[in-house]
């Protein structure tokens, strides 16, 4: 009896001890609360009082190789604000026209399609264009999308009419390549925008979906120049 006596009252003190945790959050001045938390790798052995949460859901540990806050840990296309888009070519191109816009779309197209991530020393970008803006934009577009910069020998241009605007992205290590090129109704929806309609228009472009934009060029027949 009198053990059982002396596991009653330790057993009492640790819920007095538990309720007026609770009062405060369950952690006390002095921080007593660390020290009622179970070991690390084995659950409680009385569940939270109601409405106490155990831990707030910000400190719970991440998995392994998981950053919070990061959309793209790896650094793979996907899914973004459309600000965030607008400011990316911004920052490339010094502006977020149509054109810029729609070469920013084709290059995350191509990364997801070849399966590299941003930044990658892994892709070439060639852009076929007329010395002339609006068709050359795309190329500052490209670079937004995927890093590939002429500093980096990456990205270059190829003189070209305005019927061959395109723009191929190769991976180098397989030799597997997309090319892209401006669809037609996006060349005669977009063309000649006057300035003070090309933050709008970049805007637009972001928006529509794929097929409105751009569209895939045909490989040419084995052995033909491109």
């Amino acid at each position: 009896m009198r053990d059982g006596r002396k596991t009653m009252s330790r057993a009492a003190w640790i819920l007095l001890a538990a309720i007026s945790s609770t009062g405060c959050g369950g952690a006390t001045a002095g921080g007593t609360a660390g020290r009622a938390t179970a070991p690390a790798g084995h659950a409680a052995d009385a569940a939270a009082p109601a409405g106490h949460a155990v831990a707030p859901a910000e400190h719970a540990t991440a998995p392994a190789g998981h950053h919070h806050g990061h959309r793209h840990a790896q650094g793979r296309p996907g899914a973004e604000a459309p600000d965030d888009a607008l400011r990316a070519v911004a920052a490339i191109h010094g502006g977020a026209g149509p054109w810029a816009v729609a070469g920013y779309r084709m290059g995350r197209y191509a990364l997801t399609k070849l399966g590299l991530p941003e930044k990658s020393f892994d892709l070439e970008v060639v852009h076929h264009s007329p010395r002339s803006v609006q068709f050359s934009c795309i190329a500052d577009g490209a670079a937004a999308a995927t890093g590939a910069s002429l500093g980096k020998l990456n990205l270059s241009l190829v003189e070209a009419t305005e019927a061959g605007v395109e723009t191929t992205y190769r991976r180098r290590s397989t030799g597997q390549t997309v090319t892209l090129r401006p669809s037609a109704a996006f060349r005669a929806r977009f063309r000649d925008v006057p300035r003070e309609g090309l933050a709008a228009a970049g805007k637009e472009v972001l928006s529509l979906p794929d097929a409105e934009v751009f569209e895939e060029v045909p490989p040419p027949p084995a052995g033909a120049p491109r």
